[in-house]
């Protein structure tokens, strides 16, 4: 296996003359990490001594500690080095004058999800956004995409439900890595910064996370390993519902269920356990937190057997819409508040469509409904192919 190395390694290695004479902001968290497990913070701050002014963190706090949304972060001052730690999860998710003051650049490293609404991509169009207010340049350091980029799946954000989960329309599977993304955000949607990204070495699109010989931390709390980034830009759909994604349990997002779910039935509505590149094994469980926290939840894991088959979006769909047909009486749409919207469905905001719901509870044919994105979905691979910095 070839080992990728990433958009930190190769700006540590080489790194460009400008750059010393600037004072350096970092958007990091714990996933921001080099090959021998070396913090983005500590490696930037030993090659450009005393040019580290100010570190920023996304949703999940600065040490991923926060397992929950619309948990907030408080600022805190950097153990380590001394600097201030400005959260952008807390009193404000856009970054201010007074923040950006300290600094000249800001260098991005985050390990994104490949999925529209993973909030981290979100805070980076937002430091875009203030980089060109305030003057400041932006670097990328680029990192793979865990779920490939050769996959692109769904129906691109309708603009009625943009939020914090989803302010481009773009689709729920992208196939982006978050270097990329910043180019599209920057050009095709019309932020304009001044902006560089720093590639991988050796990423393809056809590489899925455990194909790049890289550690993985995880970036959130709930998304533990690579497996559960794998069924994630489907399995989250769970969290506009009261069916538990598995939150409070040590597999989130690859086990779901409820106390009121009949797995037989589930079963009988997909024709069995197999699905394309997926087994359904039932499994029963107990959330420690969260949903029906402390009670008995019957559900399923899924086990990914062919990652090039499965169609996490598409899949979750039709296990919706099973759940939906056999629980109509106990299966209910989470009520607001999600990510700081107060009166739209959460499982709107998710799906990015009010229609596409609204066909799953009429029990429309979920491949007609994919059908329905088709158009729009190739659309944005055209657009998108642009912005490949990899093949």
């Amino acid at each position: 296996m070839k080992r990728v190395q990433t958009g930190l390694e190769s700006f540590i290695e080489s790194s460009p003359e400008w750059i010393h004479s600037h004072r350096i902001g970092l958007l990091c968290n714990p996933a921001s990490v080099d090959k021998q497990f070396r913090h983005a913070r500590e490696r930037i701050s030993m090659r450009f001594p005393g040019r580290l002014m100010a570190i920023f963190s996304p949703q999940h706090g600065f040490f991923a500690e926060k397992q929950d949304n619309m948990i907030e972060s408080d600022h805190i001052t950097d153990p380590a080095l001394g600097i201030p730690v400005f959260s952008l999860y807390g009193e404000t998710r856009v970054p201010t004058e007074e923040m950006f003051d300290p600094i000249d650049t800001l260098i991005i490293d985050l390990q994104d999800a490949g999925t529209r609404v993973y909030t981290f991509i979100y805070t980076m169009s937002h430091c875009l956004e203030a980089a060109e207010r305030f003057g400041k340049k932006v670097v990328i350091l680029d990192r793979p995409n865990p779920v490939g980029g050769l996959s692109v799946e769904g129906n691109c954000l309708s603009p009625e439900c943009a939020s914090f989960v989803g302010r481009y329309p773009i689709p729920m599977r992208h196939g982006l890595t978050i270097g990329e993304l910043s180019l599209l955000f920057n050009k095709h949607f019309g932020i304009g910064c001044d902006l560089e990204v720093i590639p991988m070495k050796g990423w393809r699109r056809d590489m899925y996370f455990r194909d790049t010989g890289l550690p993985w931390v995880a970036p959130s709390p709930n998304l533990p390993t690579p497996e559960s980034a794998t069924v994630y830009p489907g399995q989250v759909l769970w969290e506009g519902t009261n069916v538990s994604e598995g939150r409070g349990t040590t597999q989130p997002f690859e086990i779901f269920g409820a106390p009121f779910m009949d797995v037989e039935k589930i079963l009988s509505f997909t024709s069995g356990n197999r699905l394309p590149g997926a087994i359904l094994r039932p499994h029963v469980f107990e959330p420690t937190f969260n949903k029906w926290k402390g009670m008995l939840c019957s559900g399923f894991q899924i086990h990914v057997t062919d990652p090039c088959l499965y169609q996490p979006f598409v899949t979750t769909l039709r296990l919706l819409q099973a759940v939906l047909f056999h629980h109509k009486d106990r299966f209910g749409w989470k009520p607001p508040p999600y990510e700081y919207e107060f009166e739209r469905h959460p499982i709107d905001l998710i799906i990015g469509s009010t229609e596409i719901r609204r066909r799953i509870e009429h029990f429309d044919d979920v491949d007609e409904i994919a059908a329905s994105w088709r158009e729009s979905l190739d659309a944005f691979v055209e657009m998108s192919r642009g912005f490949h910095l990899y093949v």
